[in-house]
């Protein structure tokens, strides 16, 4: 089934992942999770090395040109689950479906879940 998330699409295309990816750290360090595990995420799912997550950073890059800029893991539709609210896999717009995948991921990385599974590693 389908879900319309059209209300705030246009707000991830805005948003900066500079302001959301302190959020991202806070949560998994007070879960005794590391940057390097956070890093490792992202990377498996966008592509990007530390130094480029640093310079996405940098350069306030909207989730929107983040998410243009990624080559998405070949892997990315094996995330499914329900985040605030919403089940990733029924999301039509591309976009909020990317940066739903990156939310369920550090959700699985805060809530202790083994890094083979967070990566989808057979």
């Amino acid at each position: 089934m389908a879900v319309d998330t059209s209300h705030h699409d246009h707000i991830f295309a805005e948003m900066t992942f500079a302001s959301v990816y302190p959020h991202y750290v806070t949560k998994i360090e007070k879960k005794d999770r590391t940057v390097d595990e956070l890093h490792q995420v992202i990377k498996w799912l966008t592509g990007f090395t530390p130094k480029r997550i640093e310079k996405m950073i940098a350069d306030e890059a909207t989730f929107e040109t983040f998410f243009k800029k990624a080559k998405l893991n070949e892997n990315a539709s094996l995330i499914t689950g329900s985040i605030c609210g919403y089940r990733v896999e029924e999301i039509t717009n591309e976009l909020t479906q990317q940066v739903r995948y990156l939310d369920k991921l550090v959700d699985e990385l805060a809530k202790g879940r083994k890094m083979e599974k967070i990566l989808r590693t057979p």
